[in-house]
């Protein structure tokens, strides 16, 4: 949300001017000076509850340091008092948006367009909604029509090129990119963007760009880490390992700076979790959720193959690919004292998540296919949860050797979440947690997940991919084999490697980093050592 001057109609002085304190909460807000700011506002609104001028900065506020519900209840109380307020709807679309609402934001953005045409912001938050919820050919559009009329915008160039990478128009994206590139040479997403298509390799040319814009004065925080991240790309796919370790540190060192996250909490979620879902809560709860068998989730940790095992069921006729769904974790986090208060649902509660579940994610269904893939790896948390309100989905946990896929994701720069990602203590410690509740499912629900090994995969796919169709009951089809000609939008950071047949190359790119990796060892422990299987003391 952008922040200045309050607009609205309200927050004006019989003068017809600002009222000072709002005048005065612009500029702390425009500073940064959130712990001014607060206090300001609601001391603004307590005694003129009716300013809409002061709700649409409060929300702002609320949005910057995360709290979007907060956000999301003053915007709307907004709009109700003043349904013209355009630029509050605006915010409220892009709450909405962040709040993985896109259907919402959508609704919303049609009458912000409609009463502020000329705006290529609210057309490229309405293109970025239209690929969320799969429409992808709206959204080119979209592009296409901004763009037209506004070409020099580096960031809907950037915009254009991240839905062209998902629908695999790779050259088109490159261009765009490329372009936004062009227009603004300090745009650190853009870099890492083309980065990230794990195709593109940066020449002399590309390197000494980026580090002149990493020397820039005034660089901003997120254009500095995502240039570390794509220089350590750059400098990996010449081979030069501490050169690129150096820039990949310093990219994690800066987003880990900026991200909230405590391993201990993991760690308590996942000692709890063990602790409610025993094999006889489980036994007595046994039946009671929506009996679909639609579902398929694939869960894990990311970059674990999960998006290639996607990629192997997307292409057989009888199953949809979606994307990274947000709904499982959106479900089950409703109560507040998750997961213990699982135990005190009335029978009828798990039957009506699941239906709420598949309500849910219809609209991001584009075929008549019966079965649909859920692919958000995270979704390991609440793996119990799944199996208890939908107890005939299947459930598939895509897995990689630890140090492999650990520093895979510590290269990878996410556009959200994965906030445990930014750190290797960190990252050794999630994962240790991962094998934690799935040895512990395992034990309580033996058969009831299928475990596909990235190494097995990648050296035995056709056994692995009969196995695979053979545990989600489906019969088998080349098509699953010869994935990679599969056209179909690929949303995660794996869209271009599932494009191309299964190579090797992944399973090793850990080794020439192995001297820095000391920090994450430590913290795998003996799971390092018993991979594949859990250590017997888990």
């Amino acid at each position: 949300m952008a922040s200045g001057a309050p607009g609205g109609t309200s927050g004006m002085a019989a003068s017809g001017r600002y009222h000072p304190r709002l005048i005065q909460a612009a500029m702390a807000l425009n500073d940064n000076a959130l712990h001014v700011a607060e206090p300001l506002l609601k001391q603004h609104l307590n005694e003129d509850p009716f300013d809409v001028a002061a709700m649409r900065m409060l929300a702002e506020l609320a949005g910057r340091i995360g709290r979007y519900r907060d956000s999301e209840a003053l915007l709307r109380r907004a709009v109700d008092l003043s349904p013209g307020f355009t630029a509050a709807r605006a915010n409220l679309a892009l709450v909405l948006y962040r709040l993985n609402r896109p259907a919402e934001a959508i609704e919303q953005l049609t009458q912000v367009v409609a009463e502020d045409p000329d705006n290529p912001g609210h057309a490229n938050l309405q293109a970025a909604a239209f690929g969320r919820v799969g429409d992808f050919d709206g959204a080119i559009a979209l592009y296409d029509r901004v763009l037209k009329d506004a070409p020099n915008q580096p960031r809907i160039w950037m915009s254009y090129g991240h839905i062209l990478k998902t629908v695999g128009r790779q050259q088109d994206g490159v261009a765009a990119y490329r372009r936004a590139i062009a227009l603004m040479p300090a745009l650190g997403e853009a870099w890492w963007s083309l980065a990230n298509l794990k195709t593109v390799r940066f020449d002399d040319g590309d390197i000494a760009a980026m580090e002149a814009a990493l020397g820039e004065p005034g660089i901003s925080d997120e254009d500095r880490f995502h240039l570390d991240f794509a220089l350590g790309k750059a400098f990996e796919d010449r081979k030069q390992a501490e050169a690129a370790f150096r820039h990949y540190d310093a990219g994690n060192r800066l987003r880990r700076a900026k991200l909230p996250y405590d391993p201990d909490e993991t760690e308590r979620f996942v000692d709890r979790s063990i602790a409610t879902f025993t094999a006889g809560f489980l036994a007595d709860h046994a039946g009671q959720g929506c009996d679909a068998p639609d579902p398929i989730f694939i869960l894990g940790m990311p970059r674990s193959g999960s998006t290639l095992v996607e990629q192997i069921l997307a292409s057989h006729s009888m199953v949809e690919g979606t994307s990274e769904l947000p709904d499982i974790p959106v479900l089950a986090r409703r109560d507040p004292n998750y997961p213990e208060s699982t135990a005190d649902f009335p029978a009828d509660k798990y039957r009506a998540l699941g239906e709420e579940y598949l309500k849910r994610t219809r609209v991001q269904r584009r075929t008549d296919r019966p079965c649909f893939i859920d692919k958000l790896p995270n979704n390991w948390a609440h793996l119990p949860f799944i199996h208890l309100i939908l107890p005939k989905a299947k459930i598939i946990d895509a897995r990689r050797h630890p140090l492999g896929c650990c520093f895979s994701n510590f290269k990878q720069h996410f556009a959200r979440g994965q906030a445990f990602s930014y750190g290797l203590d960190d990252m050794g410690r999630y994962y240790r947690d991962y094998v934690r509740l799935m040895a512990h499912v395992d034990r309580v629900l033996p058969g009831r997940v299928h475990r596909v090994l990235y190494e097995d995969m990648v050296d035995h796919t056709e056994r692995e991919v009969r196995r695979l169709l053979d545990y989600c009951g489906l019969a088998f089809e080349p098509a699953c084999i010869a994935f990679h000609e599969t056209e179909r939008a690929v949303r995660t950071a794996s869209s271009e490697q599932v494009r191309q047949p299964i190579f090797r190359e992944g399973t090793e790119a850990w080794k020439p980093f192995e001297p820095w990796l000391g920090p994450l060892e430590a913290a795998l422990g003996d799971v390092l050592d018993a991979y594949p299987a859990a250590p017997a003391a888990l």
